[in-house]
């Protein structure tokens, strides 16, 4: 079934039209670091659907992994990086981002950025997966809120930025095969066609296609989705990576339980008490993201348990109070003194490691376009994503992003065209009553239990099934709210992530197949494409 190209109708003669040499959809950590590299003279406009403050980076617990101490190499780094990857990172890529990352945080500091200290120099902890102590963190457990408070406080106040919060994109525009610009909406001004010398990307995550996620509401793969519309590839988008640990009271929002709380020395314990990780893997609580989860999913399903738990009541009460400021108040909420109270946890959708395809440049596959950070597939996280990796990457790749798309940009002449575009909807067919909420919820549901952790092919095929209903009426609709955008982007990427696991029947890094439970060696050992947007429509019918 052909879908269609653009969620909404639009005549370009009759549009609003706003003009930028550079576009930066997304004001998370990747787009406003790639906002603040283009050069002074250049008119930069970053849009992003919600408060400036409401990305996955400003939620951000553990910190930013770099080689910050004499102990560490970046040797060290780059190894702990590609064993967590299980044999998909693409090492220079890795050896790139890892030997930016100390100019990065640097430059983070000279912004005004208050990293945690000990004896003057920075604090640096250690998580699951690396060799050495090398996160640095802030305000304890908030990392991600100090970071972004900096980086938007100097992006407000560079004189050629100007940003749109409370601005959905909708699609990007395309002319000739090209990117040139989006089509985004605002509550105050309708619909704005936004065309620009050239596009950056950084629109973030997808973790609202799962029940149980860490992410924010905003996390719904509109960028992915997007760039899919638009012809742009994406890849490996099989490998959602579900952090171990969210705070799991029934009833109540989930809450991330920062990777940082094993690192200080925290145990896993099954209903029981038994402390179970080292059953599954010698390193314990301290194995990378996929194995833990794993391991506590197989334990949930033994003890027939909903939840197991974290324990810190060995730990140093003073310790675990300065070190974890953020997760006590949390946990206090619900009566939890995390300094003695074992803490209810479980598994939730955390990070994207697929996504659209860029080059060591950011360059997509589509011209003019150039993505950075939890949107993109870059190479650097192969099949499991290394902790406190991820504000990293939209860091450099930001920076990069911006560095050559502002490139690009001088190139092209200052007198913009606009194309006498139009586009229309099919008809529609009534059908009465729509609620996207209710679709929504059981599109979560339904990747829970289909998509979730552990995969094999008769759930796969029952999740493809059903998507598909889904999308046969709720991808033909024009809607003129964001819960209804939203629903078509998080359908479409559903369908992309099903695809996915389905064709690679291996277990690898957060992919795991209980039907395939080895890993395949070189048959699998690439990025694999997602389905074009033609081809994948042609074999949905």
């Amino acid at each position: 079934m052909t879908f269609p190209r653009y969620l909404t109708s639009f005549d370009n003669r009759r549009a609003t039209h706003r003009f930028a040499d550079l576009l930066v959809v997304g004001a998370g950590i990747a787009g406003l670091r790639a906002a603040l590299e283009a050069p002074p003279d250049m008119n930069v406009l970053v849009v992003t659907k919600d408060r400036i403050t409401e990305s996955n980076s400003s939620y951000a617990q553990g910190g930013i992994a770099g080689v910050m101490s004499p102990e560490d190499r970046f040797e060290n780094h780059v190894e702990d990086t590609l064993v967590a990857g299980d044999g998909l990172c693409q090492r220079e890529v890795v050896e790139l981002v890892v030997r930016e990352a100390p100019e990065q945080i640097e430059k983070l500091v000279e912004w005004g950025t208050q990293f945690d200290l000990e004896n003057g120099t920075l604090a640096l902890t250690r998580e699951g997966g690396h060799s050495h102590r090398r996160i640095v963190h802030a305000l304890g457990d908030s990392t991600g809120h100090e970071v972004m408070r900096a980086i938007i406080a100097k992006a407000r106040a560079a004189p050629n930025v100007t940003i749109l919060d409370d601005t959905f994109t909708l699609d990007l525009l395309t002319e000739n095969g090209a990117c040139s610009g989006a089509m985004v909406w605002q509550a105050a001004q309708g619909r704005l066609h936004v065309w620009a010398k050239q596009t950056v990307l950084a629109a973030g995550g997808c973790g609202m296609v799962y029940r149980e996620t860490t992410n924010p509401p905003v996390a719904t793969g509109d960028g992915m989705a997007a760039a899919y519309r638009a012809g742009a590839e994406l890849r490996d988008m099989e490998f959602m990576q579900f952090h171990p640990t969210v705070l799991y009271v029934a009833g109540s929002a989930r809450h991330l339980i920062s990777e940082a709380v094993r690192g200080e020395g925290a145990y896993l314990r099954d209903v029981n008490g038994h402390r179970f990780m080292p059953d599954f893997d010698p390193r314990g609580e301290l194995a990378p993201r996929d194995v833990v989860a794993r391991a506590i999913f197989r334990t949930m399903e033994a003890t027939q348990h909903p939840n197991v738990y974290l324990d810190l009541s060995h730990l140093s009460p003073d310790l675990v109070t300065t070190r974890f400021p953020g997760i006590s108040r949390t946990c206090r909420a619900f009566g939890l003194d995390i300094t003695k109270d074992l803490v209810p946890v479980r598994p939730g959708a955390h990070y994207m490691i697929g996504g659209v395809t860029v080059d060591m440049d950011g360059r997509t596959t589509l011209p003019n376009l150039w993505a950075a950070g939890e949107v993109t597939s870059s190479g650097l996280h192969g099949a499991n994503r290394l902790a406190s990796n991820s504000l990293l990457e939209g860091l450099v790749f930001g920076a990069i992003c911006g560095k050559n798309a502002s490139a690009a940009a001088r190139a092209v002449p200052d007198a913009l065209r606009v194309p006498a575009e139009r586009f229309a909807m099919p008809p529609q067919e009534p059908n009465g009553y729509f609620d996207p909420a209710d679709v929504a919820n059981s599109l979560r549901s339904l990747m829970v239990r289909k998509m979730g952790i552990v995969r094999d092919r008769k759930r796969l095929g029952e999740a493809h099934e059903q998507v598909e209903f889904w999308c046969r009426y709720a991808l033909a609709k024009e809607f003129d709210n964001r819960p209804g955008w939203e629903l078509q982007n998080l359908l479409t990427v559903a369908r992309l992530m099903i695809a996915g696991a389905t064709a690679r029947e291996e277990s690898r890094g957060t992919h795991f197949r209980s039907d395939f439970p080895a890993r395949a060696g070189d048959a699998f050992a690439r990025q694999v494409p997602s389905p074009s947007r033609t081809a994948f429509e042609a074999a949905s019918v």
